[in-house]
């Protein structure tokens, strides 16, 4: 394949145009490939690879940010990481969630992890079973008697 003057031209034209390789190869009658390589002999500006920017643009999709109501997040709005304490009455239209960042392993923010559980824990960790049921020699127990 010869580039004559009219054809690097026309490469040089659609290329800044922001054709794909595979157009301008098709416009042309030559592979993507070639494109590639007299673009890069000639000098002509870089361009992102169309598979990260792909993976950019799904990115920005992905994690869109969150539509705030006048106070908190609406549970469409609501994702990993933020605070589920819920405030008002969800048939109410201002129906929200808190939607700060969560702590570790727990549904709700700090604030509300403190409302939630004694001491700032699971129900499950402030009463082990080795202290509720002690075979017969708990409250239980002193009931019984």
């Amino acid at each position: 394949m010869s580039w004559t003057p009219e054809k690097i031209e026309l490469l040089t034209s659609l290329w800044n145009q922001g054709w794909t390789t595979a157009r301008i190869g098709e416009e042309l009658g030559v592979g993507k490939n070639a494109v590639v390589g007299k673009a890069h002999r000639l000098g002509l500006p870089k361009r992102p690879s169309p598979i990260q920017r792909r993976a950019e643009e799904a990115e920005q999709k992905k994690a869109p940010a969150p539509k705030q109501q006048s106070k908190g997040i609406s549970i469409f709005d609501l994702g990993a990481g933020m605070c589920r304490w819920p405030f008002g009455d969800p048939g109410d239209d201002d129906f929200h969630f808190c939607g700060k960042k969560i702590v570790p392993s727990k549904p709700y923010c700090e604030e509300h992890c403190a409302q939630a559980y004694l001491n700032g824990k699971n129900p499950r960790e402030d009463n082990p079973p080795a202290q509720q049921g002690q075979g017969g020699k708990g409250p239980q127990a002193a009931n019984k008697k």
